[in-house]
Formats: C-alpha cells, sequence, structure tokens
C-alpha cells in the first residue's frame, strides 16, 4: 500500500501495526478499552500510510442513526441569521438539541439553487421544515425518506406532521386587546407582498397561498366584528417584513386613509417595529396617537422603543416538542396547534376618544384556545 494513498483503509492499517482489524477499529471508536501501547502503534502506522480515520458518513450509515437534526427553508441560508422570527425560532431549536446532545444542521432549499449542502446530501435523523409551501419543502423531504415535522408551512394537509401555532386565536386576542382600548380605526399590515406593498380586499386575502395570513386575517376580523367593524372598513396592506417596503406601505396607509386609524395590527414584529419608527419620524406619539401590536413575540420587541406590544410564540414549546418528533420517533399523528401569549407592553394605550378598563401594561394573557 502505498502511504498518502485515497484507498487506504482501515485493513490496511490493522495490517502494519500487526492487530486485528476490531482492535484498529477500537482506536478510532472505542479507544478506552484499547491499550495504551497498541493504540500508540496503530495511530503511528495510521499516520505513515496517511489515513485519518473511518469515514464519519460511513460510520453514521453503519449506526443507522447521526443524532442530528436537519431545520430547513426556502431560503438562502443567511435567512436564518437575519430575520429575527428564524433566528429565535433556530436558537430555540438549537438549544433543544444542546439539551439532548444533538447536533443541528442549517439547510437551504432555496428553488433555483444548486447547492452542495442541501436535503440530499445533509447527515441528519429527519428534517423541521420552516416558511413555504408543500410542493418544494414536504416533497423534496419525502423523496429522501427521512421522517420530517413542518413548523410553518402553508397547509392543512392531514398527511403532513405538522406543530403549529394558533394564529387564528393569536390575531384575535389582539385585535380584541385593541378594541377594549376603545379604538375603531383600525389598519392591518400584512406579510406577503411583491416588489412593491399594495392594498388587498377581503376576497383577495382569502385566496392568498399563505396560511399565517389568511388565519391571521381571519382573526383580526373575527375580533373586529364583534365591535361592528366590517372587513370591508379596515385598510389591509400587503408588505414584507424589510424597512423599504413598511415604510412604504405606512406611507400608503397613513396618506390614503381618512380618517387615520388609531390602531395597527402588524403581522410580524419587524413590520410593527418599523411602523413605531415612522411613525415617529412624523411625529406622531406611539400610543398617545397610534397603538401597534405587533406578532411573533422575538427578543426585538422587548428591546423597542417603546415596548411593542405583541403576540408572543411559545419558541421554547415548539423547539422542543418538534426535536423529540424527530429523535424519539414521535411525529404527531395530525396538526398539533400551540397556544400563544398576547404580551401587553407600552405600544398599546386607550383610544384617546374612549375611556375603558384594559389589561395594564405589562401583562400576559392568555390566549384563548382555537375557534
Amino acid at each position: 500500500m502505498v502511504p498518502g494513498s485515497a484507498t487506504v483503509r482501515l485493513r490496511d492499517v490493522a495490517e502494519a501495526a500487526g492487530v486485528s482489524h476490531g482492535t484498529a477499529s477500537n482506536v478510532f471508536n472505542r479507544p478506552g478499552i484499547v491499550r495504551e501501547e497498541v493504540r500508540e502503534r496503530v495511530l503511528a502506522a495510521a499516520g505513515k500510510l496517511g489515513y485519518s480515520g473511518p469515514s464519519p458518513k460511513g460510520r453514521l450509515l453503519r449506526a443507522g442513526r447521526a443524532n442530528a437534526i436537519g431545520i430547513a427553508a426556502a431560503e438562502p441560508l443567511d435567512y436564518f441569521f437575519a430575520d429575527p422570527w428564524a433566528r429565535t425560532l433556530m436558537g430555540a431549536v438549537a438549544e433543544a438539541c444542546d439539551a439532548r446532545g444533538a447536533g443541528l444542521a442549517l439547510v437551504s432549499m432555496a428553488p433555483g439553487r444548486d447547492l452542495a449542502w442541501n436535503v440530499d446530501s445533509a447527515l441528519v435523523d429527519g428534517f423541521l421544515l420552516s416558511c413555504g409551501g408543500r410542493e418544494h419543502l414536504v416533497d423534496m423531504t419525502r423523496r429522501r425518506g427521512l421522517p420530517y415535522v413542518a413548523l410553518s408551512l402553508d397547509t392543512h394537509d392531514p398527511d403532513v406532521p405538522a406543530i403549529h401555532i394558533d394564529d387564528f386565536g393569536g390575531a384575535r386576542a389582539a385585535a380584541r386587546h385593541l378594541a377594549a382600548l376603545g379604538h375603531r380605526r383600525f389598519a392591518i399590515l400584512s406579510l406577503g407582498a411583491g416588489d412593491d406593498p399594495n392594498r388587498a380586499t377581503p376576497e383577495e386575502v382569502r385566496a392568498m397561498p399563505s396560511l399565517n395570513v389568511r388565519e391571521r386575517a381571519r382573526g383580526y376580523w373575527a375580533a373586529l366584528a364583534e365591535v361592528g367593524i366590517a372587513e370591508a372598513q379596515v385598510p389591509f396592506i400587503l408588505c414584507r417584513s424589510d424597512r423599504r417596503m413598511v415604510r412604504a406601505a405606512m406611507d400608503i396607509l397613513m396618506a390614503g386613509s381618512s380618517p387615520q386609524p388609531t390602531a395597527i395590527l402588524a403581522m410580524s414584529d419587524v413590520i410593527a417595529i418599523e411602523a413605531m419608527d415612522w411613525l415617529i419620524e412624523w411625529g406622531l406619539r406611539v400610543p398617545d396617537d397610534v397603538s401597534v401590536v405587533g406578532f411573533d413575540g422575538t427578543p426585538d420587541a422587548a428591546a423597542a422603543v417603546p415596548g411593542l406590544t405583541t403576540v408572543a410564540q411559545p419558541y421554547r414549546l415548539i423547539a422542543e416538542r418538534a426535536v423529540a418528533a424527530i429523535l424519539d420517533d414521535n411525529l404527531p399523528a395530525e396538526r398539533e396547534i400551540l397556544p400563544l401569549l398576547l404580551v401587553v407592553r407600552d405600544s398599546t394605550g386607550p383610544c384617546r376618544e374612549v375611556a375603558c378598563l384594559v389589561a395594564p401594561r405589562g401583562a400576559i394573557v392568555e390566549v384563548a384556545p382555537l375557534a
């Protein structure tokens, strides 16, 4: 055998060291059970031949388990770090994996990208699928033949194991909170848009592909209907969670609504915080002139000035349940819906036109079960 040859195998090392194949294997996999002088002889032979150790992939395949989870999104890899919701969820999943001694792989499944590290090559026991539609994420994962759990996919399909949040109940709680504060002029800043923000009718919203958007809109409308506000009375602006889009959406909203809203329901914390910044820059006071409620409960909401009232997702519970589903072979039999909390902070206050009794700032209000 030529030293350094790519074809050097463990049996070659064993032969050169004068030990059995099993003993050589133990040196690399269970060194504690091999005598020190034997370990040194085997490692010296391996170094002389240029053998660096067994293939990690081959070892995992033989063991049948990788003890690792892939978290996949139909987005570029930087999405996991740039988006506050994704970053917070990923951190919770990482903590849950770390508590169990398991690894975590980030997998991009962005359409049109030929990536070496994707669902076909990741050494994992299963996948957590986040963001995007069924066709791309679920179908690709099924072809790999590994278990998966959908965390935020636009599907109600009963054959897709899923851990979801109560989007409807959370949105309804947010709108009820503002209605209890006496607000009657509302606007909704929704997720989802093309290159520019635009208004959407209730019919267009119901036809949108995003399950999260449809359910949150339904929750807002249900609460507003309780105080006699029709869907068509509430401006509905589609935008993405980035600074330029939110500011353009606020330009459309505040210039085109008469009278202007006193309460804004935002479908993400990023949108809500950017909306607050716009309002303050234009000389409006939050919450004295306009109250704002976000959605997600990211750390950015607590750090905002003023502190953002938001519908908080149970990230730790989502992560622990999802990780257990893969590592313990305990996939949900059907869609599991986890409850949310409304966290009241300084971005919401009584409408100046109406005096009312409401939950105090700093309160955490449990969201009623999905109805």
